[in-house]
């Protein structure tokens, strides 16, 4: 009897201990749930996190704008930087008087160098916020802005030690969400219960439980499901007054890199034009104004008293530009010697006949007419043999045909060319053409207002001269004179041609480099939604002129359009 006593005795005693034991951990346990370094997700406090300002950019700012200027104010310590531009184009504004009212006190603001205007005031300490009115004289307009500058808090923890009461602690915790707590108490008791049921001693159990649950409950929830919120806190903080890409797609740009980037907008204001089309086509000569040097038999080039003539080099017609010593095979020069020989013999016959005459004559023997005759066949004589002599030795003069330039130069002294090379080409530079190509079924005697744009060169104005009425490898060939050519355009490059058509469409014009290629591939232009933020859309665009491109779709009257930068603002990430 008394064996089984003491066996159901320990069995309760084993049950009670059990009880006690989970009892403890569970207190444990939510003692882990209130340490001060649980830091759950979904609208829980950064007690410890380091203090920021809700505000866009890492300094106090200030951003207003009105139908005349647009206006950015920038506080550093008790530096206060204002960033004054246009609001039509965001040229800056650099001539203006800026008195700032700062709660009710007039300060002026002192023009700086870099285009901005500065002021410094101790009336920015100790205030959460701060009443700014900004009375702007300038030359195109007057104008007073307001704002609210919203200045940073200062951080009262620092230490790590959370200074909340134990309710409020209580409070957060059964704010934060039983789902996570429900996990983070079943890993604790997995392991407090492991390394309680090996030890056996009940107080040193719980002691073990305790020590074990709540450092591994704090440390776990102090950052769960792989968020380490101190680092997303430094981050935040050290963004500063960058550029960057914001959550909704926007693109934060601080007013400094705006000056940097030269960023220009227009605003956008619908207009009904005639309809354009675009041409493919190269720079060619005016076929009046322009000539080739070729030689007529070829040999080698010799080298004029000044030299070669150099590229670019300014001729006027019957300059010589280069001499060609003649080829002549061995025959030809068997035979010009032997009849060079003939002449030689028959010219010294011809002078022993005149010098037996002419004494004959003198005397009246013989009738002077015969002295005549003697003469005339000596002289013609003479001349054949110096044609023949020129035959052997002189050289084919090259000569320019027209005024202009040398465009390009083939030949070095010593060359020995073929009959017909292309030797020297001039052109008047000031005299250019465009050939472009026609592949579809548009009249070309309808097109007008003719602009063209080539790589790297300013738009040119083009002038209809005629078009083919044969097609050139499935193409129209239309010409046009270019107005005024400038002075980097050369022959050959290669042009895209815009010409107006007689249809009308509507639409927004705005330069080219305003629209740019998204990620997608998709033509977009961006829009200058706020002070310091831009926002993309997407366009459908048509040809306009070489400078400029119709948006037809997606762009709304009065937006704000990039037409300067907007290439640098997509590259920002």
């Amino acid at each position: 009897m008394s064996f089984r006593f003491s066996r159901s005795a320990v069995c309760r005693s084993f049950a009670a201990f059990r009880a006690a034991t989970i009892a403890l951990f569970l207190a444990g346990a939510m003692l882990c749930s209130l340490v001060p370094q649980a830091i759950a997700h979904e609208g829980h406090d950064h007690s410890d996190a380091p203090a920021m300002v809700p505000m866009v950019g890492g300094l106090p700012r200030l951003s207003t704008s009105s139908e005349a200027y647009e206006l950015v104010a920038v506080l550093d310590g008790g530096r206060l930087t204002i960033y004054l531009d246009r609001f039509e184009d965001n040229a800056p504004v650099t001539d203006a008087m800026i008195v700032v009212s700062i709660d009710g006190e007039a300060v002026a603001a002192e023009p700086a160098t870099d285009n901005t205007y500065v002021l410094t005031s101790g009336l920015f300490s100790g205030k959460s916020s701060v009443e700014l009115v900004f009375d702007i004289k300038a030359s195109e307009a007057d104008d007073l802005l307001i704002g609210t500058l919203v200045l940073p808090a200062k951080s009262t923890t620092g230490t790590g030690s959370d200074s909340r009461s134990w309710l409020g602690r209580i409070w957060t915790a059964l704010r934060h969400g039983i789902d996570d707590h429900l996990a983070l108490l079943g890993f604790a008791l997995f392991v407090g219960a492991a390394l309680g049921l090996a030890i056996r001693h009940r107080v040193l159990r719980a002691t073990v439980i305790l020590l074990v649950a709540i450092p591994l409950m704090g440390r776990i929830a102090e950052a769960h499901e792989g968020h380490d919120h101190a680092e997303d806190a430094t981050a935040l903080v050290a963004r500063g007054d960058t550029a960057r890409r914001l959550p909704g797609g926007q693109v934060f740009v601080p007013k400094p890199m705006q000056r940097v980037l030269d960023v220009r907008t227009v605003i956008a204001k619908p207009q009904t034009v005639a309809k354009s089309t675009v041409l493919v086509g190269r720079v060619i000569t005016n076929p009046n104004r322009s000539g080739v040097v070729q030689s007529i038999n070829g040999g080698r080039i010799i080298a004029p008293e000044p030299g070669l003539p150099r590229l670019g080099q300014t001729v006027s017609k019957g300059d010589v530009l280069a001499s060609i010593e003649p080829a002549m095979p061995v025959a030809d020069r068997t035979t010009i010697s032997e009849r060079s020989g003939e002449l030689e013999q028959m010219i010294a016959v011809a002078e022993a006949k005149l010098r037996r005459l002419r004494p004959l004559a003198e005397r009246g023997v013989t009738p002077q007419s015969q002295i005549a005759d003697a003469e005339t066949e000596l002289e013609g004589l003479y001349r054949r043999r110096d044609v023949i002599r020129e035959t052997r030795i002189a050289p084919e003069v090259l000569r320019a045909p027209i005024d202009g330039v040398i465009a390009s130069s083939r030949v070095v002294s010593g060359q020995v060319v073929q009959a017909q090379d292309v030797l020297f080409q001039i052109v008047d530079p000031m005299s250019l053409w465009v050939e472009a190509f026609n592949y579809g079924e548009i009249d070309p005697a309808t097109l007008k207002h003719a602009t063209a744009a080539g790589t790297g060169s300013r738009p040119m104005k083009l002038s209809f001269q005629g078009w083919s009425r044969a097609l050139q490898q499935q193409a129209t060939i239309v010409q046009f004179a270019i107005v005024d050519p400038p002075e980097t355009i050369r022959v050959g490059q290669p042009v895209t041609v815009t010409a107006q058509q007689s249809d009308s469409v509507s639409g927004t014009i705005i330069s080219r480099d305003a629209v740019v290629r998204g990620s997608n591939g998709e033509a977009i232009v961006w829009s200058h939604i706020g002070p310091e933020q831009f926002e993309a859309r997407p366009v459908r665009t048509e040809p306009f002129d070489a400078a400029s491109v119709l948006v037809a779709a997606g762009v709304t009257h009065g937006e704000r359009i990039v037409v300067r930068g907007a290439e640098l603002i997509n590259q920002i990430r």
